[in-house]
């Protein structure tokens, strides 16, 4: 029996009309026993050799891993980012790899601009103090005298500069990925790095990880920024040097952060002990919704993989 593996912490299966195809065709599909991020190590273990396709979360899937996953045809990516498919090896294996770029854009959007409302209202600091026993009448700052600033502006951004345009805060933004045939309506100011730095009240993070963006923000970074900015990460861990975000947040340079991704997760490190951050736990594509279109997505580009490869015939 051909063996499938959903490598996600959690998904759907009974209620997902391509799984229930494949299932039915004879497919064994694995799930995550840890229910949570598979290392390296661990997903090999779970593909083993004998797996044609996957739908995949965000464990690495290194040049080592493919290559001992080796019948290996499809990979699914339940969600948007790449940057954990080593795209060239699978290239060189003809494996063919998806991702679901939309279905979770609006969620990531929304909780972005939840965050970002709850750093201005300083809303995880007065529930601290209430729960403490005090009345505290923290003020806070309305998000229309803003000035925010998005790198990034795909899927997820483009939604964020809207939602916050609509609250009347001043949107501008940078992306050395777009293109001039991408450029009109933007829903933005574009603007340099530098001055997106310079100019921003708000800064907030939707790029793609890579080499190149690797701590984009960091310590140098920090001291180009307003005193008192704050800053929001919902896209990769790896763009801001956590130790120099710490140090920022200790220091005062950065009046309030808020996480929803970390270099390695589960986190458990510095930032923990500041008192002027939010931390989530990889929330953003995980709205009902949103949770159910990347789920279908998914499965229904691993089932066009495998019928494409001619693993299953397609009725």
């Amino acid at each position: 029996m051909s063996k499938l593996v959903i490598s996600t912490s959690s998904f759907d299966t009974a209620h997902n009309p391509a799984i229930q195809k494949l299932i039915k065709a004879g497919m064994e599909i694995v799930g995550n026993p840890h229910k949570r991020k598979l290392t390296e190590a661990e997903v090999t273990g779970l593909l083993g050799t004998n797996t044609i396709g996957m739908i995949a979360g965000v464990e690495p899937l290194t040049r080592n891993v493919l290559a001992a996953a080796t019948s290996m045809k499809v990979i699914s990516r339940c969600g948007a980012g790449m940057d954990t498919v080593d795209l060239a090896a699978a290239a060189e294996r003809d494996i063919t790899v998806s991702n679901t770029p939309e279905a979770p854009a609006q969620s990531v959007a929304e909780l972005t601009i939840g965050l970002i409302l709850s750093a201005l209202r300083r809303v995880q600091q007065t529930d601290r103090l209430l729960r403490k026993g005090e009345w505290p009448r923290l003020q806070g700052q309305l998000l229309a005298a803003q000035t925010v600033g998005i790198i990034g502006l795909g899927h997820i951004g483009k939604r964020v500069a809207r939602l916050c345009q609509a609250f009347e805060a001043r949107v501008i933004a940078c992306d050395p990925g777009l293109t001039p045939q991408n450029l009109s309506s933007l829903p933005a100011e574009l603007v340099s790095l530098d001055t997106l730095l310079a100019e921003s009240d708000i800064i907030t993070l939707h790029l793609p990880y890579s080499k190149e963006s690797h701590h984009l923000l960091d310590s140098h970074a920090f001291e180009h920024m307003r005193p008192g900015v704050i800053v929001i990460n919902a896209a990769r861990g790896g763009l801001i040097d956590e130790v120099a975000l710490c140090q920022a947040l200790t220091d005062g340079k950065i009046g309030v952060a808020a996480l929803d991704v970390f270099e390695n997760e589960p986190y458990n490190g510095p930032l923990l002990a500041c008192d002027n951050i939010i931390l989530t736990s990889h929330i953003g594509s995980l709205a009902k919704e949103s949770r159910l279109r990347m789920e279908i997505e998914a499965a229904e580009n691993l089932l066009r993989g495998l019928i494409k490869a001619g693993l299953i015939k397609d009725e």
